[in-house]
């Protein structure tokens, strides 16, 4: 769970996490029954951002069938697809799941996060208080116009990406290839890391 930077060297910002929590982690994986690898992209730009996405990663925690795995550092972005200035910033961030939800079971507990954190979705990029996506699910690729697998968007969005990198550096996503060689195609502008702020694994 430890995070990299892209040569390969651990950061130093990032703060590992503990043994006993790690070992708390695992062995509550002996309560799910041939869990699946989900990867979820979280993302905040309206009120306390730090503390909506670790409520989000919270209640994901608190779903029956779910086991947060691994929880990346965050990073402040600008909004996606809008003009400049005309919205406050995002923090994101990606977390790692086990879960022996289906990708449909998945999804509508994300959106009752989102729901929970009063997510409202008045306009296409829009602001909001928390947004929550499935970005991939093991190797499942699926057209589904309700679920898209992986996220149609994740391969070309550097606030996925990067985030992902590090709790992952040897990640792939279907259809695409590795994280690495996908970070390392498209520009990190308007994405910055945020070393000052941290997400917490549950305990």
């Amino acid at each position: 769970m430890t995070a990299y930077l892209t040569d390969g060297q651990s950061d130093p910002t990032v703060q590992p996490v503990p043994p006993s929590v790690v070992e708390q982690v695992d062995a509550a994986d002996t309560t799910l029954s041939n869990p699946k690898r989900a990867v979820l992209a979280l993302g905040s730009n309206l009120g306390n951002r730090l503390e909506t996405l670790q409520g989000a990663i919270d209640a994901l925690e608190d779903t029956p069938g779910v086991r947060v795995k691994a929880v990346s550092p965050v990073y402040e972005t600008e909004p996606w697809g809008v003009e400049p200035g005309s919205q406050p910033s995002y923090f994101n961030a990606v977390v790692v799941l086990k879960t022996t939800l289906p990708p449909s079971s998945l999804l509508e507990r994300a959106h009752a996060v989102e729901e929970a954190f009063h997510r409202v979705r008045e306009e296409r990029w829009g602001p909001r208080t928390i947004d929550v996506d499935i970005v991939a699910y093991a190797d499942v690729r699926s057209e589904d116009p309700d679920l898209t697998l992986p996220h149609p968007r994740a391969h070309e969005r550097a606030f996925v990406l990067a985030p992902w990198h590090d709790v992952d550096p040897d990640a792939q996503l279907p259809g695409h290839g590795t994280v690495t060689k996908l970070l390392a195609a498209i520009t990190r502008e308007g994405v910055a890391p945020r070393a000052d702020l941290e997400l917490r694994l549950p305990e």
